[in-house]
């Protein structure tokens, strides 16, 4: 797999300085840092996507574990997203709710 995990990165990382960083493992093709729906700010990791399987796999061995912007970042292999319920219709189908508001 392309694509790493990066842990432990500073909320104040932005996606420029991830990629000119992470660019000494090999070729970036994207960087995406999720946020907070509510604050906006960075939720303290990331996915860097390279080029190639080699270069995701260098990028592993040269930065798990070390400094970037005062932290000790954990780099390794991202996995697949697994599937949650929708929680919105785990309580409809617990009969919580109906039609015109909450059941009391």
């Amino acid at each position: 797999m392309n694509k790493v995990f990066v842990g432990s990165l500073s909320w104040d990382a932005t996606e420029d300085q991830v990629k000119e960083h992470f660019a000494e493992a090999g070729e970036v093709t994207s960087v995406f840092i999720p946020t907070d729906k509510f604050s906006g700010k960075s939720k303290g990791f990331c996915f860097v996507e390279y080029s190639s399987d080699e270069e995701a796999a260098k990028a592993i061995e040269m930065f798990n574990g070390q400094e970037f912007m005062g932290r000790n970042l954990v780099v390794n292999e991202a996995r697949p997203r697994e599937e949650r319920p929708n929680r919105f219709n785990d309580n409809r189908d617990r009969g919580n709710f109906r039609r015109g508001g909450y059941d009391r």
